[in-house]
């Protein structure tokens, strides 16, 4: 079960200092996609974005990065920013803590971030402390249900445009499960807020003066 519209309650209370939405007076949104870098997905994602002139983030798993590096490359290149989704898209409440920084730390050698999203947003208070000590967290302001086979891509446009207002950072996904409603609602979804005015930006990270990790027999 998830929330198109993350409840500002749940922005306040649930680690209310990490980062749900940017504040701004410009008409901005900050698009991110999670999962990949996808083969299939991906190079149509970056190619659309390029008729927008729109950046966004990519919160990659580092298995995917792995096995597609010149694709991952390429998102660099195009101008967006890059985010540690973990090495293979691990619940974090599903795992301890050990293992689960483990899985972080190996998507890490892959590429530098200082920016992170828990894969579901499923992630402990002790997980958090931790990473906090080494990343930005980043969630979400609208999660578009791309991933949901339960809708129809009109209902997932539907909902995603109607939550969605400056500032917002939104969720959609560059992978297969995501395919059918992705390639409706993605380009709609641009077209009607660049059609009003909006711009599409990408969530600034670091990849230099980053602090070392620390050592996993310490934890």
């Amino acid at each position: 079960m998830y929330l198109t519209k993350t409840p500002y309650l749940l922005h306040k209370f649930y680690f209310p200092n990490d980062l749900w939405c940017i504040e701004t007076d410009q008409n901005d949104i900050y698009l991110t996609f999670d999962d990949g870098p996808e083969p299939e997905i991906t190079p149509w994602i970056l190619d659309l974005l390029d008729q927008y002139n729109a950046k966004a983030t990519f919160f990659c798993v580092g298995n995917n990065v792995g096995n597609n590096p010149e694709l991952f490359s390429d998102i660099l290149r195009r101008g967006h920013s890059i985010g540690n989704h973990t090495y293979s898209h691990v619940n974090g409440w599903k795992s301890n803590l050990y293992n689960y920084f483990l899985n972080v730390k190996k998507c890490n050698r892959h590429f530098k971030t200082n920016l992170f999203r828990p894969p579901y947003g499923k992630i402990s208070s002790r997980q958090r402390t931790l990473l906090k000590k080494h990343f930005r967290l980043i969630y979400w302001t609208v999660i578009s249900g791309d991933f949901d086979k339960t809708i129809s891509p009109e209902i997932c446009l539907e909902k995603t445009i109607s939550s969605t207002e400056k500032g917002a950072i939104v969720v959609f996904h560059d992978s297969q499960k995501a395919k059918k409603n992705l390639t409706f609602a993605l380009p709609a979804f641009l077209k009607h807020f660049h059609n009003k005015g909006f711009s599409f930006k990408a969530i600034p990270f670091e990849t230099d003066n980053l602090k070392p990790a620390p050592v996993l027999n310490s934890i």
